[in-house]
């Protein structure tokens, strides 16, 4: 290349953030991993806790059994998070936290970790020099991820109370990363997504403005420190028009109604996951370029471009992925960003009067149903109402039927089923990776060590102030720091909180949401046998759906109950966080046909049993046991073996089908021909 062509060539924009969401089993062997990722080229963390971190259960509570390490890396108390980030230098990092309901608790221990690194300088000092995010969007954990633990009014006062803090003491955190990821996972359209997410928005602003805790000239930083935390899916051109739409529709809201005059303030700033909902199980091969596509919908346009994305695995429709599956994701980012020339143009789609037409159609649709959830009071007011879940699991039921018609396609789900056997999973059991089955005990242990070691009446003291200081309108990161710092744990410090706060239960949506399946022979055919059946046996059959454990990802579990009525049962479902044991209660007590279990967390194995052993105690032992879920095909054995009558994963989509097998073992288990 000559001088004047080197030249010529264009200033390449900065790549965005690449991360992969990571976090498993152990601090110590999820701190391997960061090191690993970070040694290949990724340039931020994403950290997955576990769910009793997540829901603020310590490792030995009865709640968090067989869920500690599932999904996430269990951080009980500051021990663990020095171990977590051992080697990791926290001043100079981006960390990005998934955390919602505890997220005030996990910043702190974040911030006395780096504290600790640092001994030279003051905490202050250090503060002022991390970088990263809390996702702490709680609203959308009513609707659609489960892990909320206080009511919304108290959630949103610990959202409040942190991003007051955070804009005075870590000015380059991101104290909240408005979510849409799982609002198009619980079957949210774009139109739903834009909506929904803004309107949230709008309800933490207007509760840092009217807090009084940030003064009308700090209130822009406020706004300018507001991130998003966006879904990518495989249409990627509507994605591409939805995120274009998210930047005019942000810049409105933040200058018309909160008066930011500042454009660098307004500005839209998100990251991305790409869509999980849309892996398949069938063919996961197929998921690899699904992935490509998406992450082209948040990258290809310059004007409203991720500013990190995080890709998942091929394979995480089969199970957790292995750290050379996350690394092929990272490869994924970096052959866009480092081989080809997108970055060195402007904005390719500028002009475009196709996409100019579907950006306006976006914004118009969003403008609507933003203003009729203002009209209701607010997202806290249509989440307590039930109208933003109903909603969303409306648009999902109907979503299911038009992939069960054929309308949608799924290459290799209900199209181009038929494939050559895939060398990737060739072995099911060792294409995924599994989770320290000892990390619950290793867990166990580090917290009574952690317990055994530590000033007691230093915690005890820390935690009534914790609790005085939440009886009164002081922000509560103050007292939080100091119980992170005397060793109150994750449990502690949660239970401390529901003591004076109390807790909430969200509404499921699914009564409003039957009649969505489309009527046809198949349909009517299960009808008319759950109807002979319910005759035979004396009245109509029951079928109750139960999500025991703490896995809040109830978009399947609540499917499940929309067509089960849609067919003709009876359905129980009581919603998500349930016990075992309250499980068998609800069985007893209805007199059910049959138990539906829906578990997503890994944690199967484990509840599964509690359930069969409780029910067999209760007198209901020949009460058919069906489990749906991110089930290993060893796994599904071991349960039939344990006396489970069916086991659907994610390749199972047709739910009329499931219905009918729901009959055949009620059917079976009364000795019906």
């Amino acid at each position: 290349m000559t001088e004047n062509e080197q030249q010529d060539r264009p200033v390449k924009d900065r790549p965005w953030v690449m991360r992969t969401y990571a976090g498993h089993s152990t601090a110590e062997a999820s701190n391997a991993l960061y090191r690993s990722n970070l040694a290949k080229g990724q340039t931020g963390l994403s950290v997955a806790f576990d769910l009793p971190t997540q829901t603020g259960y310590d490792p030995d509570s009865s709640l968090a059994r067989g869920e500690v390490g599932k999904v996430g890396v269990p951080v009980p108390h500051l021990g663990e998070m020095r171990k977590l980030f051992a080697d990791i230098p926290l001043t100079g990092m981006n960390t990005s936290m998934t955390i919602n309901a505890t997220a005030m608790w996990l910043l702190a221990m974040y911030q006395v970790v780096a504290e600790e690194q640092n001994p030279d300088l003051s905490p202050e000092e250090v503060a002022a020099q991390l970088a990263g995010t809390t996702q702490n969007d709680i609203i959308k954990e009513y609707l659609s991820r489960g892990t909320y633990v206080f009511p919304p009014e108290h959630s949103l006062r610990l959202i409040g109370d942190m991003i007051a803090y955070t804009v005075h003491q870590i000015p380059q955190w991101n104290p909240i990363n408005v979510c849409s990821y799982h609002l198009q996972e619980a079957g949210a359209t774009p139109t739903q997504e834009l909506a929904y997410s803004l309107c949230t928005a709008i309800a933490v602003l207007d509760q840092v403005r009217d807090a009084g805790q940030v003064s009308p000239e700090d209130f822009e930083k406020v706004v300018g420190r507001i991130s998003f935390f966006v879904n990518a899916g495989v249409r990627f051109v509507e994605e591409t028009c939805k995120m274009r739409a998210f930047v005019q529709l942000w810049d409105e809201i933040t200058r018309e109604r909160y008066g930011v005059q500042d454009p660098k303030m307004r500005r839209f700033r998100y990251g991305v996951q790409v869509n999980s909902l849309g892996l398949t199980e069938a063919q996961p091969e197929n998921n690899v370029q699904r992935i490509v596509l998406e992450m082209l919908g948040v990258t290809l346009s310059k004007d409203a471009r991720a500013r990190a994305v995080q890709l998942p695995a091929w394979n995480e429709a089969l199970g957790l992925p292995r750290p050379w599956d996350q690394q092929w994701s990272l490869r994924l980012q970096q052959v866009l960003a480092f081989e080809s020339d997108l970055l060195e143009y402007d904005d390719i789609f500028a002009g475009s009067t196709v996409i100019e037409a579907k950006v306006a159609e976006l914004v118009e649709g969003a403008r609507a149903e933003i203003d009729r959830v203002q009209a209701m009071g607010g997202a806290i007011a249509a989440v307590e109402s039930g109208y933003m879940k109903q909603e969303l699991v409306s648009s999902h039921a109907a979503r299911r039927a038009r992939i069960e018609a054929g309308e949608e396609v799924i290459v290799g789900v209900n199209r181009f089923e038929t494939t050559e056997p895939s060398p990737l999973t060739a072995d099911l059991d060792a294409a995924i990776m599994v989770a320290d089955p000892q990390a619950e005990k290793t867990a166990r242990a580090s917290v009574e060590a952690w317990k055994s070691q530590r000033d007691e009446a230093e915690v005890a003291a820390a935690l009534a102030a914790l609790a005085d200081a939440a009886k009164t309108d002081a922000n509560l990161m103050a007292p939080t720091l100091v119980a992170a710092r005397a060793g109150a744990t994750t449990g502690e410090w949660a239970e401390t909180l529901r003591s004076v706060f109390g807790e909430f239960r969200a509404p499921t949506g699914v009564s409003g949401a039957v009649g969505m399946a489309r009527p046809g022979a198949e349909l009517g055919a299960v009808r008319d046998r759950v109807r002979a059946t319910g005759e035979e046996l004396g009245g109509r059959l029951r079928l109750l759906v139960g999500k025991p454990g703490l896995d809040g990802h109830s978009n399947g579990a609540e499917q499940v109950a929309v067509r089960a009525r849609d067919a003709g049962f009876e359905v129980i479902y009581q919603g998500i966080r349930l016990t075992p044991e309250q499980i068998v209660s609800a069985a007893v007590a209805e007199d059910v046909h049959c138990v539906g279990l829906s578990i997503l967390s890994g944690s199967h194995m484990e509840l599964v049993p509690a359930v069969l052993e409780g029910l067999r105690e209760a007198g209901l032992g020949d009460v058919p046991v069906i489990v749906g879920g991110i089930i290993p095909d060893s796994d599904a054995r071991r349960l039939r073996e344990l006396g489970v009558a069916g086991v659907y994963t994610p390749k199972d989509f047709g739910l009329t089908e499931i219905m009918g097998g729901i009959v055949d073992v009620i059917r079976t288990a009364n000795g019906l021909a």
